[in-house]
């Protein structure tokens, strides 16, 4: 029995295996936050377009007998495994194998906790082993209902669980769309506040950076995607409305499009967002390479017009960071440092939110027949004094957009 207990509460040990060129530290990452072991990670001189391994089975057997030699318990491949390489390659070493994909999603699956982004993973998880049961249980051959002479053969137990998962599919997608309506109706009711959205790298620190500027407590953890939901939070700036701050969930290169189509609500946050806080881990060597991630999946999600301020985050790190932040403000200048930790450069990103968000401070006079005008300016501008004289309303303010264009003839 205590042998039993010992067995059940071992770490899987995983090998992991990348393309040619890869090193491998977001896959490590990724899977450390999943809970596993790495005994050791091989990064393959190249790749060759084989049906049954994606590589020559020579190099599929060389991987088969490193795995056993090491006693790991699966294989995880840093790209993506099509379902009958994956099967093919379970049969070789008798391990689990699978891709980067999974690993994502297994994580997301331990980390969702509101009833949205359950569904999301379900429907992310759905998706991904639709082409996979065929492989995952042999059984699925055989066949189920009708009667010779009468029904015919009937389908397989391949068809039904397909079919199964097909009509789950659609099942989420409608709680999904009910949900993601809802959220719209609560944009329609926030009025005319401006909306920021934190986007950024996995575990680039934005859940602290929301805690710290709005004074909430979000849930956060130094690991990968250690929040899935997005929150919202008001940030009082000024003599303004303020703006509303939402926290996002992390990128990672590679993203898998079952979790994008998942999550198209939750991202759909950063598409309609007045300002992108963009914010990097200034103490990660590999931040330029997360810029890009970031970058890909906005471009991916249709988030490529949203002004966007980046932020280098965690400037409290030790001396050791001090080469990579260097670097990272001869390549970003316009970037704001900030720590989330200790509240640094706050004063800073805030005087920049507001001037984006409100424009610059200006000095109109608006004649008064247009009455219209001037209502608009004290609902969306942000007027600092407001005086009504013989020439006209004397108006100092900030305003942006529409409204900016609409009284830019009467500015002094």
């Amino acid at each position: 029995m205590i042998e039993i207990a010992k067995e059940e509460q071992r770490i899987p040990r995983a090998l992991l295996v990348g393309e040619p060129g890869n090193n491998l530290q977001e896959l490590k990452g990724l899977v450390l936050t999943l809970g596993m072991d790495i005994v050791q990670r091989l990064t393959l001189s190249r790749l060759e377009v084989h049906p049954a391994y994606g590589m020559g089975k020579g190099k599929a057997q060389e991987i088969n007998e490193l795995a056993h030699s090491v006693e790991a318990d699966c294989i995880i491949f840093d790209f993506n495994i099509e379902p009958t390489k994956q099967r093919n390659w379970e049969e070789l070493t008798g391990l689990s194998c699978f891709d980067r994909q999974e690993v994502i999603i297994r994580i997301f699956a331990q980390r969702a906790q509101t009833k949205e982004a359950v569904l999301q993973v379900e429907l992310a998880r759905l998706m991904y082993s639709l082409p996979r049961l065929s492989h995952m249980n042999r059984t699925f051959s055989r066949q189920r209902g009708g009667a010779f002479g009468a029904k015919g053969s009937g389908e397989t137990q391949l068809e039904l669980d397909q079919r199964k998962i097909r009509e789950r599919i659609a099942a989420v997608k409608k709680e999904l769309a009910e949900i993601e309506l809802n959220r719209k109706t609560q944009r329609k009711q926030r009025g005319k506040v401006p909306s920021v959205a934190l986007v950024g790298y996995t575990n680039a620190g934005k859940s602290s950076l929301l805690n710290a500027l709005t004074g909430s407590e979000t849930f956060v953890e130094n690991k990968l995607f250690a929040t899935l939901d997005p929150l919202t939070k008001k940030l009082p700036l000024n003599d303004s409305a303020g703006v509303l701050i939402t926290d996002t969930v992390g990128f990672v290169s590679n993203l898998p499009h079952h979790l994008i189509d998942a999550f198209k609500s939750t991202l759909e946050e950063a598409v309609t967002a007045d300002l992108l806080l963009l914010v990097l881990d200034s103490s990660d060597a590999e931040a330029e390479f997360q810029y890009n991630t970031v970058c890909d999946v906005l471009e991916e999600i249709g988030a490529t017009k949203n002004p966007r301020l980046i932020l280098l985050n965690k400037v409290d790190k030790n001396d050791d960071s001090t080469q990579t932040l260097s670097a990272l403000r001869l390549k970003f200048p316009e970037a704001i440092c900030i720590s989330a930790k200790e509240e640094i450069g706050f004063v800073e990103l805030k005087d920049k939110i507001y001037e984006l968000l409100y424009g610059e401070l200006a000095e109109y006079i608006i004649p008064t027949s247009q009455s219209v005008l001037i209502n608009e300016v004290r609902k969306a501008g942000c007027i600092q004094s407001e005086e009504w004289l013989d020439d006209g309303v004397h108006i100092t303010a900030r305003m942006t957009g529409r409204l900016l264009a609409l009284c830019s003839p009467f500015v002094q």
